[in-house]
């Protein structure tokens, strides 16, 4: 349950982690154990999510995964939870890692603080607005669908592709 209670790290930190293709965590650094306040023991092994905070909107996972499965790299603002409900918001680099034969073989995640005007500002209100849509709708899949629908024309009407927005923030 959120808590309300922001989370900081330094600005020269940068969390780590690494998932299998099913996206459980093969590997946590110190600053992803420290900020989600779960033990290495109980983060190795867990879905991803065990830190997905519920005011990050569906879309943006959709967004993320759909960019991943075509082997692409994606940037995205992401607010986190911890395991006592405080929360920190994270900029993610996220790779996939590909092998020899093309295949996807697991997932990397590099995540640094991001600049508080832009989270303020930018991120949170547009947050809101998709979440806001994802509520609207009783199914939890035809929400998240219609946030991204909803994310597509907002970025449209700027006249940019996510990867430009995310980036130019």
């Amino acid at each position: 349950m959120p808590t309300g209670k922001e989370l900081f790290f330094d600005k020269d930190e940068i969390i780590v982690s690494k998932t299998n293709t099913k996206g459980h965590i093969t590997y946590a650094n110190d600053v992803f154990v420290r900020l989600s306040g779960y033990t290495e023991k109980e983060v190795i092994g867990s879905p991803h999510n065990i830190v997905r905070h519920p005011d990050m909107p569906r879309c943006i996972f959709k967004l993320l995964w759909d960019q991943l499965e075509r082997k692409k790299e994606v940037f995205a603002y992401v607010v986190n939870m911890s395991k006592d409900g405080s929360h920190y918001w994270v900029f993610a680099h996220v790779t996939p890692t590909i092998d020899s034969s093309g295949t996807i073989t697991s997932y990397h995640s590099n995540r640094r603080f991001p600049k508080a005007r832009v989270v303020n500002d930018v991120i949170v209100p547009l947050y809101k607005t998709l979440i806001d849509e994802e509520k609207r709708h009783k199914n939890r899949k035809e929400g998240m669908n219609s946030s991204y629908k909803l994310l597509e024309k907002i970025l449209e009407e700027k006249g940019t592709s996510y990867d430009e927005f995310v980036l130019s923030v």
